[in-house]
């Protein structure tokens, strides 16, 4: 499976902060063999981050879009609004389920906004900013995202 990792962070983007939830994220994915062919952090601006989502759906480059990042309550996150703004279709159980489940280890996990969404034939997660959480949660979300990402990619062959 093809993966783009997108860090929504002005900080990390003008490099006086290190994409450490990034990296955790390209560490677990490619464990699980699959193929990152784009990561980058992007500044924290609703306009840009769609825009680099969708040109990536569109063209067909991934087959699953990570994000990590900018969908907690401070002012200028707004990753969940790019993220849906593009979507074609809201998976809502997945933040869902990621909320549930981090909710059992802090109650800060309910100030998490994050949001998933399929865009064409790409599915698109949120995960949150700290690379502790974001370890806990693609650990315990990519068999169902994997599982997701089939299902998705088959409708389109079929139609």
């Amino acid at each position: 499976m093809r993966i783009a990792i997108i860090t929504a962070s002005t900080p990390i983007y003008r490099g006086h902060e290190e994409d450490k939830s990034g990296k955790v994220i390209q560490h677990i994915v490619e464990e699980a063999g699959h193929k990152v062919v784009f990561m980058k952090p992007l500044p924290c601006d609703k306009t840009v981050l769609s825009t680099v989502m969708q040109r990536m759906t569109d063209g067909h480059l991934v087959d699953l879009i990570l994000t990590t990042g900018g969908s907690g309550c401070a002012a200028g996150d707004c990753m969940p609004e790019a993220t849906l703004e593009i979507s074609d279709r809201p998976v809502v159980g997945i933040p869902e389920a990621m909320r549930a489940y981090t909710l059992q280890m802090t109650k800060r996990a309910m100030l998490n906004r994050s949001a998933a969404g399929i865009r064409g034939n790409v599915l698109i997660v949120n995960l949150p900013g700290k690379p502790n959480a974001v370890k806990q949660c693609l650990e315990y979300l990519l068999p169902e995202i994997v599982h997701a990402v089939g299902l998705i990619q088959q409708e389109q062959e079929e139609d």
